[in-house]
């Protein structure tokens, strides 16, 4: 029983399994954090236009 122990705490073919879904995790997490900050910008951007395409033609319709 002692010796099947020991192998199970020697194998280690599902380390590479573990690390690849830290690796995921990890880049999920940054894809997140930059979306939300690309999403402010964009929605700032969109913002301004739509003032400016409002304003012009509340210039035209006058």
């Amino acid at each position: 029983m002692r010796g099947f122990f020991v192998e199970l705490l020697a194998d280690e073919t599902g380390a590479s399994a573990v690390e690849y879904g830290l690796i995921a995790a990890l880049v999920s997490v940054a894809a997140a954090a930059s979306f939300e900050s690309i999403g402010t910008s964009l929605s700032a951007m969109f913002g301004s236009v739509s003032s400016a395409i409002q304003d012009a033609y509340a210039v035209l319709s006058t």
